[in-house]
């Protein structure tokens, strides 16, 4: 074999190796790196363009979104395009949207993180201040891939509804549990019970055998 041809060949490993080690393992993406998630007041412009971050960035079922912000801008996840259009999720029906945090005023630090659990477009904004952040580029959207699928921690079925117990004043009479008499007692451990002394179970069992 020509030497080019072994050269090409380890290159070609390389690439493999590479790719799957890309996808080998769950990734924290904080959303605009070092800027986080913030909106300034002053200017009327986010602290980054999250568009453009979010395309340098690849997403896999798994992943999470961490955002860095403070409690005066929202956190909102929706799988709705036209909610992402119209930076408002009051409206939206269940299911297709989320507020994961913010929103209180407050300017203490805060650290969000969204797990990344469906394939396909998803859509992430701020609706603080009735939207104007969302309208003034705080928001972006990604497309989720399969990548390694969701680990097991993410992949639970949903809990079952709550049901609450009936009260008291439901439960009638006869659905009450009665206390089993000393004679039902002996039937389910099994049979008849002597609980007289022996000598009195030998006089029975030889009054049994002269009768036969």
């Amino acid at each position: 074999m020509e030497v080019p041809a072994i050269a090409n060949l380890a290159v070609l490993a390389l690439l493999i190796t590479a790719a799957a080690s890309a996808t080998t393992q769950y990734t924290n993406h904080t959303v605009g790196g070092d800027s986080g998630w913030f909106f300034n007041s002053t200017n009327k412009s986010p602290s980054t363009d999250y568009t453009k971050w979010a395309a340098s960035q690849t997403f896999n079922l798994g992943d999470y979104l961490i955002f860095n912000t403070n409690g005066n801008q929202t956190v909102i996840q929706t799988y709705n395009q036209t909610v992402y259009h119209n930076c408002d999720f009051k409206d939206a029906a269940d299911g297709d949207a989320f507020q994961y945090g913010g929103g209180n005023t407050s300017a203490n630090s805060l650290t969000v993180p969204v797990p990344l659990t469906q394939e396909g477009s998803n859509f992430y904004f701020s609706d603080a201040y009735d939207g104007v952040d969302c309208h003034k580029g705080m928001a972006f959207e990604i497309t989720v891939e399969h990548g390694l699928g969701l680990p097991p921690s993410l992949n639970q079925p949903p809990p079952p509804p709550y049901v609450a117990p009936p009260s008291p004043d439901a439960q009638s009479p006869s659905s009450s549990t009665s206390t089993p008499t000393n004679q039902q007692e002996n039937f389910y451990n099994g049979g008849f019970s002597f609980s007289s002394s022996p000598v009195l179970l030998i006089l029975a069992l030889l009054s049994a055998f002269a009768l036969v």
